[in-house]
C-alpha cells in the first residue's frame, strides 16, 4: 500500500526558534521518528515537513501550537513534546494551547508551573473549584506538589491566613519509636519531601520567616486531633496510610474559610495487615457531597522519567494478573 506524499511550510521569525523548535542535539526530531513518517528541514525562516500527507498534517500542527508556546515565553521541553504529540495523535490538539498556557505560579527562581498534562489540568480545575479534593494517583503524576503550588499562591494572595501541611507518620517495617532523636526529629524525615516543596516554592529564606511566623505549619497527622482550623489552606499527604478512623478525624478539622487537599497512592498502602485505608474507603463514603471532588490520576500523568511510566503499568499488570490467579 502506498502512502500520498505530501509537503508543508511552517514560517519561522529566527534560527532560535528553529533550535527551540527542534530540540537540543534535534532531541524533537528524534521523538518525531518514533511516531511519524517524515522528513523536517529546517531552511531558512521555515521549517519544512515532507512525508506521509497524514503524517506530515499533524506535525506542522505540533509544531504551530509548540511555535505558539514558544512565543509566550515557554521554550517546550521534551516530556512536553512527547504528550504534545500524543494529544495530536488523539485528535485532541485544540487542547493543548488550554493545558500549555494555565500558568499556575512562578518560583522566586523564575521556574513556571503549569499543569503538564490533562489530568494534572482537571486536578487544578477541581482544586480551583472545590474546598475539599482528593487527588489519587501513582507517584510522580505532580498530585502533592500542585497542591503545595495552589496552597502558596492562596496564601500568597491572602486568600487563607495560614497553610498547615501533614502526613501520617507510618511507613512500611518501621515503628517511630525505634528511630533515633525526639519527636520532631523522629517525625522530620516522613515530612522531608513537604519541606522541599515548600524551599521549591517559596525560597529559604521566606520559608523560615513563615514558619517563624507560624503561618505554615508542617505536623504529623496526630497534631490534628482536637482543633477547629479557621482560614487555613491544609494538605494531608500519603492519605492512603490514613485510617478510616484518622481520615473522618481530619476532614471534620476543616473550619470556616478553609480548603483541603488530601493526596495519595492507594497502591502504595504501609498500614499493618489488617487495617483498612482510610483514603480507600472515604471515596464510598462521599463521592457524591456537594463540594468535594475525587480526581483520579493515572500513569498517563506522570511527569518524571518515561520509564517511571512503563514500570507503574508493568506493576499494575502483574497485581491484575496476581488477584485473578
Amino acid at each position: 500500500m502506498t502512502t500520498e506524499h505530501s509537503r508543508k511550510t511552517v514560517p519561522v521569525d529566527s534560527n532560535e526558534e528553529i533550535r527551540q523548535l527542534l530540540g537540543k542535539f534535534d532531541q524533537h526530531v528524534t521523538l518525531l521518528d518514533r511516531y511519524f513518517q517524515v522528513r523536517v528541514i529546517p531552511e531558512g525562516d521555515a521549517i519544512i515537513v515532507e512525508g506521509d500527507r497524514d503524517d506530515v498534517e499533524k506535525v506542522a500542527l505540533l509544531f504551530e501550537e509548540l511555535l505558539w508556546l514558544l512565543r509566550q515565553g515557554q521554550a517546550p521541553n521534551v516530556p512536553e513534546v512527547e504528550y504534545a504529540i500524543e494529544l495530536i495523535r488523539a485528535g485532541q490538539a485544540e487542547r493543548l494551547r488550554t493545558l500549555f498556557g494555565d500558568m499556575i505560579f512562578v518560583t522566586p527562581r523564575g521556574k513556571r508551573i503549569k499543569p503538564k498534562t490533562l489530568g494534572q489540568k482537571e486536578y487544578i480545575e477541581a482544586i480551583r473549584k472545590n474546598d475539599i479534593v482528593f487527588g489519587i494517583g501513582p507517584a510522580g503524576t505532580g498530585k502533592t506538589y500542585l497542591a503545595m503550588t495552589m496552597a502558596v499562591k492562596a496564601l500568597k494572595e491572602r486568600s487563607v491566613q495560614r497553610l498547615i501541611l501533614t502526613r501520617p507518620a507510618v511507613e512500611a517495617g518501621e515503628n517511630l519509636g525505634y528511630l533515633p532523636g525526639d519527636l520532631q526529629e523522629k517525625v522530620d524525615p516522613y515530612l522531608r519531601p513537604l519541606y522541599d516543596a515548600l524551599y521549591d516554592l517559596l525560597g529559604v529564606d521566606v520559608y523560615k520567616a513563615y514558619m517563624e511566623k507560624g503561618i505554615i505549619e508542617i505536623a504529623p497527622l496526630a497534631y490534628m486531633r482536637g482543633r477547629t482550623l479557621d482560614d487555613s489552606y491544609i494538605i494531608l499527604d500519603e492519605a492512603q496510610n490514613t485510617t478510616a478512623e484518622q481520615m473522618k478525624m481530619f476532614l471534620t478539622r476543616l473550619g470556616f474559610g478553609s480548603r483541603a487537599v488530601i493526596t495519595g497512592d492507594i497502591t502504595q498502602i504501609d498500614l499493618p495487615r489488617g487495617r483498612f485505608s482510610g483514603l480507600a474507603q472515604v471515596r464510598d463514603i462521599l463521592n457524591n457531597v456537594e463540594g468535594i471532588s475525587f480526581i483520579h490520576l493515572t500513569d498517563l500523568d506522570v511527569v518524571r522519567h518515561p520509564l517511571v511510566q512503563k514500570i507503574i503499568r508493568a506493576y499494575v499488570q502483574f497485581e491484575e494478573g496476581q488477584r485473578q490467579e
